[in-house]
């Protein structure tokens, strides 16, 4: 369903060490905002609810909400690391359009709910 590459497990890992809870899991969701009605959402979350899909992802465990699923099927998420810096890329094979920003996006079946820029 979600691809994390080694760069993204490494520093998502990296980042969990540094809150020192190793027991914490990746929570990765979409939510209604920006620009072109859909924004990515990832944090850590220590509970699993009902509806969440726990995955299994190099190692790393990966909640996604039921509402999520169809919106994040396919995605890739990547760590990049240059002279500026780093950050998480996302690349979602659903999202048929995003704003000039790049934060946020729509798919064919789900326009979210657009805000101001």
């Amino acid at each position: 369903m979600i691809t994390l590459t080694d760069a993204a497990v490494s520093q998502i890992k990296d980042m969990m060490e540094a809150e020192g809870d190793q027991s914490l899991m990746l929570r990765i969701g979409v939510k209604g905002g920006g620009c072109s009605g859909l924004s990515y959402g990832m944090g850590f979350d220590s509970e699993k609810h009902e509806e969440d899909t726990l995955l299994d992802i190099n190692g790393l465990s990966v909640l996604v909400d039921k509402e999520s699923e169809p919106i994040v099927k396919g995605l890739v998420v990547d760590y990049k690391q240059n002279m500026m810096g780093g950050g998480f890329t996302i690349d979602n094979p659903n999202a048929i359009a995003s704003c000039g920003c790049g934060t946020s996006f729509r798919t064919a079946t789900n326009t979210g709910t657009p805000e101001e820029c």
